[in-house]
């Protein structure tokens, strides 16, 4: 019997707070305490994604590194998108893909530079042979202990990442994507129970919130 079919207390499974202050910038799952569970040992995929063809941006690590695993255990294969600065978790996200048999492009660059967020998605529809997910979740959070702190250059960092980028990319997208394909972004609590501490997050996350449903479809 597989061991994940036993009867468990989850609340007992898996490391509990309190977890020791991690100020990564930017964050190598590697190098957190506990390190996190992307599903690296425990997801098993049934074939629902089969021939599909993604793209996803700060793959690399969070969430985003938990999809991109499953897509390819799905049976997509999967690009890719993160900080040149943390290639040692893309590679080994990219090792975890190509062991599920499907094929992985590594795209390290920012996407706070509209260029690069354009040519992003040529690189991944060339390399993939087209495109049908796009999922846009790489982020960036700067935490000030007072407002007095934060800067413009905290914001304008903040805003690019987390909201140009992500009209950039799906404009760029759109043109390349056939009837059935999906655009898939993540808001967050910050949207709507923002943290009391000064952060340049929850601004643009309630129009995370908004965009792809607000997009015009052709």
């Amino acid at each position: 019997m597989n061991d994940r079919a036993l009867l468990r207390d989850p609340r007992q499974e898996y490391p509990a707070p309190p977890f020791p202050q991690q100020p990564q910038m930017p964050g190598l799952a590697g190098n957190m305490d506990p390190v996190p569970d992307h599903g690296e040992e425990s997801y098993r995929g049934s074939g629902r994604l089969a021939g599909r063809k993604a793209l996803v941006t700060g793959g690399d690590s969070g969430i985003r590194r938990a999809v991109a695993i499953a897509f390819a255990r799905e049976g997509a294969d999967v690009a890719i998108a993160y900080l040149a600065g943390e290639e040692a978790d893309a590679k080994e996200v990219i090792d975890l893909i190509e062991a599920a048999g499907r094929k992985a492009l590594a795209l390290p660059g920012d996407i706070k530079d509209e260029a690069w967020c354009r040519g992003l998605v040529d690189k991944a529809v060339s390399s993939l042979g087209g495109l049908d997910l796009l999922v846009i979740n790489a982020g960036r959070q700067q935490y000030r202990e007072s407002i007095d702190e934060l800067t413009t250059d905290d914001f304008d960092k903040t805003m690019k990442t987390n909201l140009y980028a992500l009209h950039w990319i799906a404009q760029a997208a759109a043109p390349r994507l056939p009837a059935g394909a999906s655009i898939i972004t993540t808001a967050s609590i910050q949207a709507y129970e923002p943290r009391r501490s000064c952060s340049t997050m929850p601004p643009p996350k309630p129009a995370l919130s908004l965009t792809p449903r607000r997009s015009p479809s052709n």
